[in-house]
């Protein structure tokens, strides 16, 4: 068995936390998005996101957001 540094296995539990914090700003930012850019259930776009992180997103971005003009992206400045 080979031995562990102590920073070594710090760094992997602090880049696990890291990808927890992203993962659970993720569906944060679904559920608000949702609630301003989708007709469906913003409740319900949080759970897929969460139950299936990556194919949750690309769905999302495919079906779950309207094309809406009310934002200023997308218009040249």
């Amino acid at each position: 068995m080979v031995p562990t540094i102590p920073l070594q296995a710090g760094a992997v539990g602090l880049l696990g936390l890291v990808f927890f914090a992203l993962f659970l700003y993720m569906v944060f930012w679904v559920y608000t998005d949702a609630e301003k850019n989708s007709e469906h259930p913003a409740f319900l776009w949080a759970v897929v996101v969460f139950l299936a992180p990556l194919l949750g997103l690309v769905l999302y971005f495919i079906l779950g957001r309207n094309r809406r003009g009310g934002g200023s992206y997308g218009q040249g400045y």
